[in-house]
């Protein structure tokens, strides 16, 4: 088996989601002082790769750290939209396009969906305009009963709460800000786990895929 990284490298000053902090990576100890390393990082729990948990919208719902590590590893299918392309800008994810990929919809399954959007990241237009789920594609999605949905975009939508609602009430954990899917075949281990963080609404994750090598 060989191990490809699905996660953006997190660097001092990167912006996060339009409203969110930026990320903030320091020294705070060095080899040539204190004699060793120690560094400082603060950053949204929602920052580069990450997974949003149902308390993200949900009051009193699962957590980083009491959502079941099961939910994050395992076996998982890649939902390729553009294959050897990417989405054009601001492309609505519908049920039509969904429905040709229905066998990779299965209750309990974990399933990455590719646009290409993720060629943008560290662009000024990666948190413009990229592809989104209609709200009839997310309620398709819940109908599906499947357990992990994962993108390689910033959010499965643009201005409201409305569709990370309907999908995170149905304990549907999402993955955002992905990378590399065009690597992946259709089948495939996935292994992403959040920080136990106690009321942990999300959780930045080093997503990893093993596939055969």
């Amino acid at each position: 088996m060989r191990l490809i990284d699905l996660s953006h490298t997190i660097e001092n000053g990167q912006p996060g989601f339009p409203g969110d902090p930026a990320a903030e990576l320091s020294l705070w100890a060095t080899v040539d002082q204190q004699g060793y390393h120690i560094s400082r990082l603060c950053l949204s729990t929602h920052h580069g790769t990450h997974v949003d948990l149902p308390y993200h919208v949900v009051p009193g719902g699962i957590t980083a750290a009491t959502a079941p590590v099961q939910w994050f590893c395992g076996p998982a299918r890649l939902v390729d939209l553009a294959p050897s392309s990417a989405l054009p800008a601001g492309t609505a994810i519908s049920v039509a396009m969904l429905e040709v990929h229905e066998r990779g919809f299965e209750p309990g399954g974990r399933v990455l969906v590719r646009t290409g959007w993720d060629r943008r990241f560290g662009s000024p237009e990666y948190y413009r305009d990229y592809p989104r789920f209609t709200e009839e594609a997310a309620q398709w999605l819940v109908s599906r009963r499947i357990r992990l949905l994962g993108m390689d975009t910033p959010s499965p939508e643009a201005d409201t709460n409305r569709i990370h609602r309907l999908l995170l009430e149905s304990d549907i954990v999402l993955i955002e800000n992905l990378c590399r899917l065009e690597e992946l075949p259709e089948e495939f281990i996935l292994c992403a786990l959040p920080l136990k963080l106690s009321g942990g609404d999300g959780s930045p994750v080093r997503a990893v895929a093993l596939v055969p090598a």
